[in-house]
């Protein structure tokens, strides 16, 4: 195979080419270095580490030739900036952590190195993870590599995993890691038509990354196709003792899972997601979706989740409340960036006046406000009570159907700065993906057609508790009815 052809590969043919010797670690690595230097339009890749990639795909090369090697072994990926990564620097896309090099490893990347994976370099994301566009980023917004008819326009690749996401779809890694607290992998998979997968909560571990809101924060992958997604969830996931929220449970072999028959398996339509003012295109594609997985041999019910109306606000409530806390360790005395002040409450001021972003300060002060006295009934314990109900709701779905098929965006990727002065409707960006994280379900984006403006749009498929493999055996039947092979023509070289 040509070199040329490399960056074409998806992950699972690029494993099987190794493993075959067609081409080596070395030479599928330069050509995906290319890639991203070529790629720089696109601000997907904040910091590179080529010299780094390339050591460890001459070690891969090592242990290929005598028939060894991992599950990703030799192959190349990005990080996203909220996974520590040791001797590498990681800000979370903040000027708070200025220059911060973690003298240790995230579980999910040493799960992945161990594997044998390549680091390409560390990925754009909103400023820790808050934003559903990825222009919050102290490094700039990340473009995505589609844009609409006009060819002019710079779109969002969706946040806050958007680095992770456009270099996917750019093909400069076969891969890249991502994390979801409301969303933040599914929705910027359907904005880059890549296959977005949020494990069930536990699944993976968050030691190592950056919190945003701890209970609703989940590593997963952004792969081109549901069968690189199983593979890379396969490599990233295990119990992990240094992370009381990790499931001790053995890791299933997801790859193997696929192919399996639909026949007796029922799909459920919630009600609720058809929401007012839905594009007729949104609509359309779901009821393909659901047509496509009716002619696989599946059984359609409808079904209701009746607290649905109430997920974002009651979203939006928790996760700034855990973020105002956990962002609490953040000021300028231990590690990251420090402005020297009078005293140490002007230096904790400026510091953190400085250090953080707009989006940041304001999930701040609204998560402040919501467990402040007074307003924690109110507000925070509301919210919690509501979350119980979102997952009840789940639960009694599930009693009569094994997966559910929703939209997973109210709409293809907008212009960067369309949305950006009007929060609420940024934070509309998440209406269909909330109640995911908010129930710790598994969530999966699958491409599954264009809009008239010639742009990705994503279908969603939410599971059972653990239940990954019949999600990834669902959404390879869809993405084989839909045959999604539109790639966005390359205008950032």
């Amino acid at each position: 195979m040509s070199a040329s052809k490399l960056t074409e590969l998806s992950l699972a043919e690029a494993r099987d080419g190794l493993r075959r010797k067609d081409f080596t670690s070395v030479e599928l690595t330069q050509e995906h270095i290319a890639a991203m230097e070529a790629g720089r339009k696109l601000n997907a890749v904040i910091l590179e580490t080529p010299e780094k990639a390339l050591d460890m795909a001459k070690t891969s090369d090592t242990k290929l030739s005598t028939g060894e090697g991992g599950a990703l072994e030799g192959l190349p990926i990005g990080v996203k900036d909220l996974f520590c990564t040791k001797g590498v620097r990681t800000t979370a896309c903040s000027k708070i952590l200025g220059d911060f090099t973690p003298p240790y490893e995230s579980t999910v990347t040493q799960n992945l190195w161990d594997a044998g994976a390549v680091h390409l370099g560390k990925l754009n994301n909103d400023e820790f993870a808050m934003g559903s566009s990825n222009e919050t980023s102290c490094f700039g917004p990340v473009n995505n590599p589609w844009r609409n008819k006009d060819k002019k326009t710079n779109l969002v690749p969706g946040g806050s995993s958007g680095g992770s996401s456009a270099s996917v779809a750019a093909h400069i890694g076969v891969a890249a890691t991502a994390t979801d607290t409301g969303g933040s992998i599914r929705q910027p998979a359907a904005f880059t038509g890549t296959v977005g997968l949020k494990p069930t909560y536990g699944r993976c571990s968050r030691w190592g990354i950056v919190a945003f809101a701890s209970s609703l924060d989940q590593a997963g992958p952004i792969t081109r196709t549901v069968r690189d997604s199983a593979i890379m969830l396969g490599a990233m996931a295990g119990h992990d003792a240094k992370d009381t929220t990790s499931i001790d449970a053995p890791v299933p072999d997801y790859e193997a899972a696929l192919g399996a028959d639909l026949k007796g398996k029922k799909v459920g339509i919630p009600k609720e997601y058809r929401i007012e003012g839905m594009s007729g295109e949104i609509e359309a594609l779901w009821q393909q979706g659901i047509d496509w997985l009716k002619d696989a041999g599946a059984e359609i019910v409808d079904v209701s989740l009746p607290h649905t109306k109430y997920a974002l606000p009651a979203y939006y409530i928790i996760a700034p409340a855990e973020a105002s806390s956990n962002l609490a360790r953040y000021d300028g005395v231990r590690y990251g960036k420090r402005l020297e002040g009078e005293n140490l409450i002007d230096m904790y001021e400026k510091t953190r006046g400085a250090g953080f972003g707009a989006e940041v300060r304001r999930r701040i002060m609204i998560g402040t406000y919501v467990l402040s006295a007074g307003y924690y009934d109110a507000y925070y314990l509301k919210a919690l009570k509501v979350r119980r109900l979102i997952s009840d709701d789940f639960k009694q779905a599930f009693e009569k159907c094994d997966v559910l098929l929703t939209p997973a965006t109210p709409s293809s990727a907008f212009a960067i700065g369309e949305n950006l002065d009007d929060p609420l409707a940024m934070y509309m960006n998440d209406v269909f993906t909330v109640t995911v994280n908010l129930a710790g379900l598994p969530g999966i984006s699958v491409p599954a057609g264009l809009d008239a403006q010639g742009l990705p749009l994503g279908l969603q498929l939410i599971g059972k508790p653990f239940g990954e493999e019949a999600l990834l055996g669902m959404a390879e039947k869809i993405e084989q009815a839909a045959g999604f092979d539109a790639r966005p023509d390359v205008w950032w070289e």
